[in-house]
């Protein structure tokens, strides 16, 4: 069993938990908008407070490296590396479109996250459940809506705050094709985060804290959109 401290700063919620293997022992959901450096420390002290935990009985730290909001994203990481830096513990940072993906879990469609990249862009990437593996079907990008969901032709369930965003678009230009998660489902959570990690931490495949970089998500050339690649 691994215990993980998990972080997830991406996007106007901010989520804190902390898990002991496949057990969830606390978690933090806040959506209030406000800034998340002002109740970040306080609400992994709270987790670990009702986890009957120290930083120190963590196995190692999670977070979400990308893609979302840069200052969002900056709070979130520089936290985990400023606790790592302290107590040494390892850190894997996670793919915030891998955890939405794993929470609106369809075994028979595509799984389409979209996360607000705000500028009339979202943040997305499409995914397949495979023998029982979550597959990663086309490269994560920062397109327009219209873009993201270009080439669909079978059912597709559509998750996260981009695709609670422009749901109304998605609907007139898939008609039956397009199916939405619950609310439920759309906020990124934190414990999301840490289960995904628990791979990587069990097999030492973690980040170096030294070299991390957060995964942004540019496109190399913004004046030619390109219609969406697969992997």
């Amino acid at each position: 069993m691994m215990r993980i401290l998990a972080v997830d700063t991406s996007t106007r919620s901010c989520s804190v938990a902390i898990v002991d293997g496949s057990e969830l022992l606390a978690e933090i959901i806040s959506g209030n908008g406000q800034t998340h450096s002002r109740h970040l420390m306080a609400m992994i002290h709270s987790a670990l407070e009702m986890a009957g935990m120290n930083l120190s009985m963590t196995d190692g730290l999670a977070f979400t490296r990308g893609p979302g909001s840069f200052t969002g994203l900056r709070i979130g990481i520089s936290t985990i590396l400023g606790l790592s830096t302290a107590t040494r513990k390892p850190i894997v940072g996670v793919s915030g479109l891998d955890a939405l993906a794993m929470q609106a879990a369809a075994p028979d469609m595509t799984i389409c996250p979209l996360i607000d990249g705000r500028r009339n862009e979202v943040y997305c990437a499409r995914y397949r459940w495979v023998n029982g593996e979550l597959v990663k079907e086309a490269a994560e990008q920062v397109l327009s809506p219209e873009l993201a969901i270009s080439g669909l032709n079978t059912p597709a369930l559509f998750a996260g705050n981009g695709a609670q965003l422009y749901q109304s678009l998605i609907r007139d230009r898939l008609g039956d094709f397009a199916r939405f998660a619950p609310n439920c489902q759309n906020t990124l959570r934190a414990s999301t985060i840490a289960w995904i990690s628990m791979k990587r931490f069990e097999t030492g495949d973690v980040d170096d804290i030294y070299r991390f970089e957060p995964m942004y998500i540019r496109r190399l050339d913004a004046k030619i959109p390109a219609p969406f690649r697969p992997l």
